[in-house]
């Protein structure tokens, strides 16, 4: 057992104590470099060693060990990066003093004694000598009951060995596995090659990044392999498309097929659009994946027309449509309560409910808690299923628990690491805690991936929030413009957005966009805008303030 600034990591049990005891949750391949980090504390690991030693024989991206590294910076609160620290041009090095405890060693047993009764069965056996016949027929009824004993547990063995050797228990198949062939050229055209090559890269290695399937190597793994993908690219004059499919190596079945094309326009370069086709595809075959390794029979067709129905009544939010929804999630889980579909439908709905104001301070209390119980339920049940993990994410980070949030994002990346919407709530904890250069980089990987396209509109008014706290508003309004041309019914982009011409001295645009914002949002005054500060780091509370003065002098009434 390594111990290090109060944490304890157990090798033993597989698990990373906290100073309060408390335990830490990571990915099993988080978990080995952080021990590999700390093992060789003081000593420079280079990324290679690293990739070597954590995924032998198996494909796999830089990205994959980047990921780990900030899962173990989050873990430890090294927002500063003091004590997993980056080497230039050498690798990583643990920073930290570093004790190796030895586990108790687990207590000998005694060596059993041979029974008491030994002597007295001597001498019984001694004068029954002279009862020869009583005492064949003893024995014979010893042995009989002995053969019968031994036959009965042979039985049993036998019964419990096909039990246990049935499939999927003690020799439990390994890691789903998926190989992912060279996508075609359909054009014969030199550049389109080379794109197709790049964008079977982008997503093989994006695929090894999910932590329960492996990615193995097409040449030599495809017969193998339990998933093959395979894929078309076309150019047109307007747009690159793929067109992807993934069959079932034993049975040739279709198990998902996706097309997704790309506009090429003149502000988009080559890697963006390489990356955005990686992603559109990887991100559909992701949940795909997750949800034929999470396949639940109970989740039918029935249930699935009843989260719709649900979701129906919010389309025009209002608190009688709320209600309306709840009652409708609330009766199918009371019919299905194992149902883990409905059970995170019903915790988002509830979270919508705290965040629309609607709820009295007892309501949002029960609500909360009620939700977070049922998120909890849901991850205890099938605990590599995307959607309760992203639901997780998002619920920690309305709560304001921001460093608990960080981790659940990342579990919600690990099985799918295009996922925007995760990516989004980690650039809103990390500027809750401050760090504005992260979270404007984790915006921006999230428009790189630009999946899902419903929620663009989002991590770009991230990117401007980040930078307007960066005081760079300059930079913040093209983000917030983009933001408002996809989704313009956003009282808060509007509202940025005038602070950020208030700070490049525009008045008259500073007004107008504050005016639409408090259209938008009616009751908006400079006391109710801004975030709780529960939780939050005082930088950020700092810079917050100076974005609410802006606001207030371009027209956000104080109360």
């Amino acid at each position: 057992m390594l111990r290090f600034s109060g944490f304890e990591l157990d090798s033993e049990r597989a698990e990373l104590r906290a100073p309060d005891g408390g335990t830490i949750r990571l990915r099993p391949k988080t978990l080995e470099i952080l021990r590999l980090l700390a093992s060789n504390a003081g000593r420079v690991l280079s990324k290679q060693q690293l990739m070597e030693a954590v995924w032998p024989n198996v494909h796999v991206g830089e990205d994959s060990l980047f990921q780990c590294i900030r899962e173990i910076r989050t873990a430890l609160g090294d927002d500063k990066r003091q004590v997993v620290r980056v080497i230039s041009g050498r690798g990583y090095l643990f920073q930290a003093e570093v004790t190796e405890v030895p586990v108790p060693a687990a207590p000998e047993i005694a060596p059993v004694s041979p029974p008491a009764t030994a002597a007295s069965d001597t001498k019984a056996a001694t004068e029954t000598n002279s009862e020869p016949a009583k005492r064949f027929f003893d024995f014979s009824r010893r042995r009989s009951a002995a053969f019968a004993s031994v036959a009965g547990l042979a039985i049993l063995c036998t019964a419990a060995a096909v039990w246990m050797l049935r499939p999927g228990l003690i020799f439990a198949r390994g890691p789903t596995t998926i190989t992912v062939m060279p996508i075609a050229d359909a054009s014969n055209d030199p550049l389109a090659a080379q794109m197709a090559a790049n964008v079977s890269d982008r997503l093989a290695d994006g695929l090894a990044k999910i932590e329960n399937i492996r990615v193995l190597v097409p040449e030599a793994a495809a017969p193998q392999a339990d998933f093959v993908v395979k894929g078309e690219l076309q150019k047109s004059e307007q747009a690159w498309t793929v067109r992807a499919r993934m069959t079932g190596t034993a049975t040739g079945e279709v198990k998902w097929t996706a097309s997704y094309s790309v506009s090429i326009t003149q502000d988009m370069d080559l890697p963006l659009q390489q990356s955005r086709l990686a992603a559109g595809v990887g991100h559909a075959l992701a949940l795909r994946i997750n949800e034929l390794l999470n396949a639940d029979p109970r989740s039918a067709a029935k249930n699935k027309v009843v989260i719709e129905q649900a979701t129906a009544h919010i389309n025009q939010t209002s608190p009688e449509r709320f209600q309306a929804a709840q009652a409708i999630l609330e009766r199918a889980l009371a019919e299905d309560p194992d149902n883990s579909d409905v059970q995170v439908a019903l915790a988002a709905l509830l979270m919508r409910g705290v965040q629309m104001v609607w709820l009295s301070p007892a309501e949002r209390e029960a609500s909360e808690a009620k939700a977070e119980a049922i998120l909890q339920q849901t991850l205890r049940t099938k605990p590599n299923y995307i959607p309760a993990h992203e639901a997780y994410c998002r619920f920690l980070n309305a709560t304001n628990q921001f460093r608990a949030s960080l981790v659940a994002c990342a579990r919600a990346l690990s099985f799918d690491p295009w996922n925007g919407i995760a990516l989004y709530h980690v650039g809103l904890a990390q500027i809750q805690t401050g760090r504005f250069e992260d979270a404007l980089a984790t915006f921006k990987q999230a428009d790189r991936f630009d999946t899902p396209q419903v929620s663009r509109w989002t991590w770009m008014i991230g990117a401007g929030w980040a930078n307007m706290l960066m005081g760079r508003a300059e930079d913040a309004v093209p983000w917030l413009l983009k933001s408002i041309a996809i989704t313009s019914a956003s009282g808060r982009t509007h509202m940025l957005l005038a602070a950020a011409y208030q700070q490049l001295g525009k008045t008259d645009e500073a007004r107008a966009a504050m005016e639409k914002g408090r259209e938008l949002r009616p009751g908006s005054t400079v006391g109710n805008v801004p975030t709780p500060k529960k939780n939050s780091s005082p930088v950020y509370i700092e810079a917050a303030e100076r974005i609410m003065q802006l606001m207030a002098a371009a027209g956000l009434p104080e109360s």
